[in-house]
Order: structure tokens, then sequence, then C-alpha cells
């Protein structure tokens, strides 16, 4: 019998399983998949994020997998280019871009290292009930055997297409049709810094990771998806030849490593979050399109907020129905103002941001809160304080 089962060990369910134990309690962590592995994702950890992998003591671990520190962020978008980088949090000004067969295994390490059993190669088939509440996990181990395990309490961190949210009914409480489709791949000899670009219909990301390589990513709006398919290689090229022809010409002077990536299935949703037995953490409550790369970030915001609101009170009924109910509503707050901001991106059409960002131009204060509001360091309601306002106006 276990305190808690978390499924899924990726960025929501190691983090979840580590603070769990951390505060004494039992916890078995299943994931069907055996670390290393890879999988898509846009890698960048935002401020907040790389400000608990450091509260967390697993940063330096981070740092020494070899992930360039990355200090400099570029908007470009139409009739205007701003450089900047989002204020810091806790004293640290850098963030990091891992590659997720590197991320993975250093969180999935910092819960085993806190007492978390971590079995890989678990494939969960089902949950346990008790009349109407989960009680524990039916799952296939790497030999092909059947097995049960119990427990208090069920997190499903399972990503976007979660077994537990299917299982337990778990509704979409917001939901938004799919937005963009993207494609990308890793590039060496392309020198870059954290670099985003867009024109109507277009977004391009450029952003260091490890070995030296950088991740170049694009954006098409989802009616192109099944056209874009057709022909990925030239559509990519395409879209950054003219998006950013200055980009453009540093891929030419590099080489690509890896095959294409890619995706047009980003769901953008809020599930029900929790009932009895259980709840959701990560992709499985919560995924919006990756273009504003929060998705990482909101998972470890998201797992420290759960663990910490239950505290020491998993095992009172009351008190635990009462900390999932303060987890849920946390999530229609910061998580809710992201997916908006998100979905607005998604849009693909750049000229309210361009309007706005052409007002900041020399005023590097305000550029470097706007950068902010992504990374964390400063809620969007902060950002348009009455210093801004004015500024705005003026224009």
């Amino acid at each position: 019998m276990y305190d808690v089962i978390v499924i899924g060990a990726r960025c929501a369910g190691s983090p979840a399983a580590m603070l769990f134990a951390q505060q004494g309690y039992r916890v078995l962590l299943l994931d069907k998949a055996r670390f290393p592995q890879d999988t898509l994702s846009s890698h960048y950890i935002h401020m907040q994020g790389v400000a608990l992998l450091d509260r967390w003591g697993l940063l330096d671990k981070l740092r020494d997998a070899g992930c360039k520190p990355i200090t400099h962020q570029t908007y470009g978008g139409p009739g205007v280019r701003v450089d900047g980088f989002s204020l810091p949090i806790d004293g640290l000004r850098q963030t990091y871009a891992p590659r997720r067969y590197v991320l993975d295994p250093i969180l999935a390490d910092g819960a085993v290292a806190a007492g978390v059993e971590f079995r890989e190669g678990c494939a969960v088939n089902d949950l346990v009930y008790e009349g109407d509440r989960v009680v524990g996990v039916q799952y296939t181990t790497p030999g092909g055997a059947e097995a049960t395990d119990r427990a208090r309490l069920v997190v499903g961190a399972d990503g976007m297409r979660s077994l537990v949210a299917r299982k337990v009914g778990a509704q979409n409480v917001i939901e938004h049709p799919r937005m963009t489709t993207t494609y990308y791949s890793y590039w060496a000899d392309v020198p870059t810094h954290f670099e985003l670009y867009e024109r109507p219909g277009r977004w391009i990301g450029a952003i260091p990771t490890n070995d030296d390589l950088t991740l170049l990513m694009a954006y098409f709006p989802q009616d192109e998806f099944n056209e874009v398919r057709k022909a990925v290689e030239p559509a990519y090229l395409e879209a950054f030849r003219t998006t950013v022809p200055e980009l453009y010409e540093r891929m030419r002077s590099g080489r690509r490593v890896e095959q294409l990536y890619g995706t047009g299935h980003q769901e953008n949703y809020f599930r029900k979050a929790y009932g009895p037995g259980w709840v959701l953490v990560g992709d499985a409550v919560n995924h919006k399109d990756s273009i504003t790369a929060r998705g990482i970030t909101e998972a470890f915001v998201q797992a420290q907020s759960l663990t910490e609101y239950i505290g020491e009170q998993l095992h009172d009924d009351a008190a635990l129905k009462a900390a999932l109910r303060r987890y849920e509503n946390k999530l229609s707050g910061e998580a809710l103002s992201q997916y908006q901001g998100a979905l607005n991106v998604a849009e693909l059409k750049p000229e309210g941001r361009v309007e706005m960002l052409q007002k900041l131009v020399g005023h590097q204060e305000q550029i470097d809160r706007y950068f902010s509001t992504l990374s964390g360091a400063c809620s969007i309601d902060d950002f348009y304080n009455d210093e801004l306002l004015t500024l705005l106006d003026l224009s």
C-alpha cells in the first residue's frame, strides 16, 4: 500500500513524486517508457521553471549535462525588433532548453533520490475502485505480468492523452480548437540565442540546446496541416526563408543533424482537475499550443502547488478535498492567463503585438518586463502598470 501512485515520470510526474516523498509519503512512480527516451517538446524552461529546479536541488545537474545557458532573447515582427531578457527570479539570470532525454532522467533521478520507487517500462491499463473512489492502479510489468498496487491518491501525470483522465471521465471544462501545426529539427553550426520571429501566418523559434545544437521550429496555421505534412521539408525551409531571411542564411551555413519532427495535434483544454482518490497534473489537466513553450514550466509549477496544498493532510478526507479544490482554483488563475496568452499568439496575427512593441522600442526596462510575462517573472496584470499605460498612450 502506497500513499501516492504517480502515473507518468516526465516533467509533471517526477517532480510531484519527488515532492510527495520529501514530505514523508511512500510513493510509487510508473512510466511506460524506459529512460532516457526522447519525446516531442519545445524544450524551453522559463525563468519560473529554472527557479524551481534550483529550489529542488536539480539545477546544477542540468548545468552539468552540458545545456547551454540562455541570457538573451529577441522578438522580431513586421517592422519591429526588440532584444532583452526576463527579469531574474531568486537571483537567477539564465534559462535553459534541454533535450528531453537529458531533462527527464534528471527529474526521475531526483525522485528516486528522495525515496520514490520508480518502475520503468510499466504500462498502466486501468484504475482500481472502491465505490466511486480510485484506490489504485492495474498495470503490466516489463516482463509481461499483470500487477495491482493501491494508494490513497493516484496522480495522473500521463500527458495529453491521459489514461487517468479517460478512466475517471474527467471532462474538459475549457476547450478551444487546434490552432497551429509545428515542425522542428536540430541544427549544428547555427549560432543563436533565444529568438522568436513572426509574420502573418508564420512563427519561427530558435533555441540553443545540448551538444552545441540549435532547435529550429516553424509554426503554421492548423488549416495548413494536411498540405504541409505532404512536403514538410520544403514548407519548413520556406517558412524560415520568408519570415526571417537572416536566420535562414545562418541555417544554410549550418547543417541539419536529425530528422524533422512535428505534430498537428496540439489540443487546447482544461480538464476537471480532481475527484475522489485522483488528481491530474501537467498536460493531463491542461494542454495548450506549444507556441509559447510554457508546458515544462507549468508542469513544474503544478507539481509544486499540488504537493504544497496537500502537505501533511493526505490522510484527512476533508483537508485533502479542500487542498485539491485549492489546487484546481489556482489553475484558473495563472495557468488560465498563460493559456489565453498562448492562444493569442497561436492566432499567428502579429499586428497587435507589433503595435505595442513598436512603442516600447528605446524603453529597455519595459521590453524586459514584456519578456518576463512569459517567463513567469512578471504577471500580465503587473506588466500593464501605470508607467506602461502612459507610454502606450503617448504614441
